[in-house]
């Protein structure tokens, strides 16, 4: 399996909009192949910060997924509320409560 865990720090103001901009992502993807988790988090000590963790089947089905025209138009709707680029890292999921490989 292939995860991937993202920062996105929203401009002052706009981490509640980002938010609701990425919950529908997780409406979205949760319905793509091979997308087994979506999952947004506000960040308790920075009021701009946003973590999102993704679990998929692999890189592929991922990839796929940034392809789709509802995700793609998220994106662009989320980009302009970010205060630069996201961060983050690409995984290798070993296992675990709630992953099943």
């Amino acid at each position: 399996m292939y995860a991937m865990t993202g920062k996105l720090t929203a401009q002052s103001g706009k981490r509640n909009a980002l938010v609701e901009i990425l919950l529908r992502a997780s409406e979205v993807v949760a319905q793509l192949p091979g997308c087994r988790a979506y999952i947004v988090n506000e960040d308790v000590a920075d009021r701009t910060c946003v973590w999102v963790f993704e679990v998929w089947d692999d890189k592929a089905a991922h990839d796929a997924s940034l392809k789709n025209e509802r995700v793609k138009s998220l994106i662009s709707e989320a980009m302009p509320l970010m205060d630069g680029p996201p961060s983050g890292a690409e995984l290798k999921v070993a296992g675990g409560h709630g992953i099943n490989p």
